[in-house]
């Protein structure tokens, strides 16, 4: 619950004032969990090459499927002139449009619902007086950020549609990442929100959570790079590359920095290298959690938790390169790393809560 500076009143507390706020937190939760799946669906729409299939952005009528088979036909017709379609799918036929059209348009209408589930709650609450605080800035930050992100969903398209066989990967990378940080933001704020308990942290540890988050993230959209630049599909062997652990062509373009977002053998290499950092970062903390403050402690369970859940991701990745990607497991590790993501988030926000009360 908030008290009348827009802080949470922790445990007993906020049981005995009520919790007014509990609403607010399950709509934050709700709209996270649709980016979530929206993440999910887009990942699928960039596996089965369904992104570029509708090449014309219609914000209202663009809501609707074709009705007709002379509509559907014609949207085949705009898809044929994209060099995509000459170069990957000289032979597709009117069916096989219908499926990556579907995928696309389902990616689209998701964004709009989302755009519906954020927007009228959180007029609703603000009008209430729940929206106050630290949290009207958050929900503001995550309106600026759900707003960019068709802006930037369509500067992505877009690059694809004329010189291009797919869509830019750092482009493509810049779209997830403002989605994963919506989904933070949305985390936090929940978080934020939820009645506590009062917690030992120690010092420091509101630090390491805080880097393990933006460590995680930053491997986020080093995995889209990884997607876009098809990077999952060389190299398919662990723990080595070619045979060696600094593979040769390393940061090999000039000028050497575009090597990290425009070199396939790069991009991959900054991808197996942050895993292990994130690895590390993520034990080591537990480590520290459970000898500081004992393995029954909060601190520690959380920690323990997001040390599991960041091996269990560094095994999926292992798998879904040497497996060469497989659409079901690369969307799994998928999943598994907005999971982690959210996961880290909200230990940080906790963290950094029970530090500030000490």
């Amino acid at each position: 619950m908030l008290d009348q500076r827009g802080l949470v009143l922790p445990g007993a507390q906020a049981a005995k004032a009520g919790d007014p706020t509990k609403f607010v937190r399950y709509w934050l939760l709700g709209v996270a969990l649709l980016i979530f799946v929206i993440v999910m669906i887009g990942g699928a729409t960039r596996l089965t090459e369904s992104g570029l299939s509708i090449t014309e952005w219609k914000p209202v009528t663009g809501m609707f499927l074709p009705q007709s088979d002379a509509d559907w036909q014609a949207e085949f017709e705009r898809y044929k002139q994209i060099p995509q379609y000459a170069a990957l799918n000289p032979d597709m036929t009117l069916f096989g449009f219908k499926t990556i059209y579907e995928w696309e348009w389902t990616h689209r209408l998701l964004a709009r619902l989302i755009g519906a589930a954020f927007i009228l709650p959180a007029l609703w609450f603000w009008w209430k007086g729940l929206i106050v605080g630290a949290l009207r800035r958050q929900l503001l930050v995550a309106t600026g950020l759900l707003a960019l992100e068709p802006i930037v969903g369509w500067w992505m398209v877009s690059s694809g549609l004329a010189e291009r066989i797919e869509v830019s990967q750092d482009r493509l990378a810049t779209h997830l990442l403002i989605a994963a940080a919506t989904f933070v933001t949305l985390i936090s704020a929940a978080v934020g929100l939820a009645p506590r308990q009062p917690e030992k942290a120690g010092r420091g540890f509101a630090a390491i959570a805080a880097i393990l988050t933006g460590l995680i993230f930053v491997q986020l959209g080093l995995g889209a790079l990884v997607a876009g630049l098809r990077a999952g599909y060389t190299d398919n062997t662990w723990p080595l590359m070619d045979g060696k652990f600094l593979p040769n062509g390393l940061f090999g373009m000039t000028p050497w920095f575009a090597s990290v977002v425009d070199d396939v053998t790069t991009v991959q290499f900054d991808h197996r290298v942050l895993a292990y950092l994130v690895v590390i970062l993520a034990v080591a903390q537990a480590v520290a959690a459970a000898l500081s403050r004992g393995l029954s402690s909060p601190l520690a369970r959380r920690t323990g938790a997001l040390a599991y859940l960041a091996l269990l991701q560094a095994l999926l990745g292992v798998a879904t390169l040497i497996l060469v990607v497989p659409i079901p497991l690369a969307l799994i590790h998928q999943a598994m790393a907005l999971a982690l993501l959210g996961a880290a988030a909200a230990h940080w926000r906790v963290t950094a809560l029970a530090q500030a009360a000490q």
